[in-house]
């Protein structure tokens, strides 16, 4: 190329500004504005619904609540929500259910199992930490998403990617030598720690079961659709109620519902109040999280899950009266650098960098 040809691009940043503008407007006219407004009500569903949910949860606990399998069961007892939706797809798509076999009625049955297991552990975490800390620790389900991933499916990792787990294990640790500062006064050196490490295992366990329903899409149903995924998350979450509530049974938590009613914080009215808008409010967030994932992309959805974590802690700071120190801030801030970087890794792959 010689030296005098001018180069195209632009280099000012008002040049960058019109050309970014240009691109977003040359994109909004390739789709109908209906596009555009069920991409903006999915996106303020996950946006207002999973910080309301972790609130919720927080609520359930700080205002009387003990159970750590009724909150494992209000993730999963809004099944029948999805399914609501599902159901009319099958004639506004034209398209006919997946049809059932024996490997996929397996997976079903451990992704449900997992779920289970999943909510249980998170449920630990949001009994003795601030709903704030229990956002941020649940963040690292990114960092096990990503690995699971590339072991199980073989997802590329590039160096965008791996800065971003280390600079959001950073900041884990971060809040694990700020402990002192957020922990309520009720809740023991032992019960925090536990707290801590079940969110931890949690997100683990998370990261494993996005990666197993992703192999699922890849080596089963080899199609990626919304009524596919919206099947698959259906069929999970009724699996994992099954499971949850027979260990509520087991447990005798039906039964104890009634006098945990009395105790709560507000009678009994309160307290259903609590359960039912959490049931209500993480099935929401499925579904915003699943629409924008196919409206949009899964840059998109990276995005906005990065946005709902100081979402989440800033809301339990003004709401629930968090305790908010410096090293939280710090870690909050950390954490939002990770998410920028992994989601800069996804826009834009390495392939020199890329990891098999």
């Amino acid at each position: 190329m010689s030296e005098d040809m001018e180069d195209p691009r632009p280099k000012t940043f008002r040049e960058k500004l019109e050309a970014y503008k240009a691109m977003a407007l040359n994109t909004f006219n390739t789709k109908p504005i209906s596009h555009w407004i069920l991409l903006a009500l999915s996106s303020g569903a996950m946006l207002v619904a999973f910080p309301a949910s972790s609130l919720l949860s927080r609520v359930y606990y700080s205002d009387g609540g003990e159970s750590k399998w009724i909150i494992s069961w209000v993730a999963v007892a809004g099944w029948p929500i999805p399914a609501l939706v599902l159901v009319p797809t099958y004639f506004v798509l034209g398209v006919s259910p997946t049809p059932l076999n024996l490997k996929l009625v397996v997976s079903y049955i451990v992704l449900g199992f997992l779920s289970a297991a999943d909510n249980l552990m998170y449920a630990y975490g949001y009994a003795y930490l601030p709903a704030s800390t229990a956002s941020l620790l649940g963040s690292t389900s990114l960092i096990f998403s990503t690995l699971f991933g590339c072991l199980l499916v073989k997802n590329k990792i590039n160096a965008s990617i791996i800065n971003a787990i280390v600079i959001i294990t950073a900041a884990m640790v971060i809040i694990a030598l700020d402990s002192d500062s957020d922990r309520y006064g009720n809740v023991t050196d032992r019960q925090y720690a536990m707290g801590f490490i079940w969110n931890v295992l949690g997100s683990m366990l998370h990261g494993l079961i996005f990666a197993l329903s992703e192999l699922v899409f890849v080596r089963l149903l080899g199609r990626w659709s919304f009524h596919v995924v919206l099947e698959q998350q259906v069929m999970v979450s009724l699996l994992g109620f099954a499971f949850t509530t027979v260990g509520l049974v087991i447990n005798n938590d039906f039964q104890n519902m009634a006098s945990e009613a009395k105790s709560f914080k507000g009678g009994r009215s309160a307290y259903l109040s609590v359960l039912i808008w959490g049931v209500v409010t993480f099935q929401l967030g499925i579904l915003g999280a699943t629409a924008a994932l196919f409206l949009a992309s899964t840059v998109l959805a990276g995005v906005l899950n990065s946005i709902r974590v100081p979402l989440t802690s800033i809301a339990a700071v003004v709401i629930l009266h968090d305790p908010m120190s410096g090293f939280k801030i710090l870690s909050l801030i950390v954490t939002f650098w990770g998410f920028a970087s992994y989601i800069y890794g996804n826009c834009t792959p390495d392939k020199d960098s890329s990891l098999s």
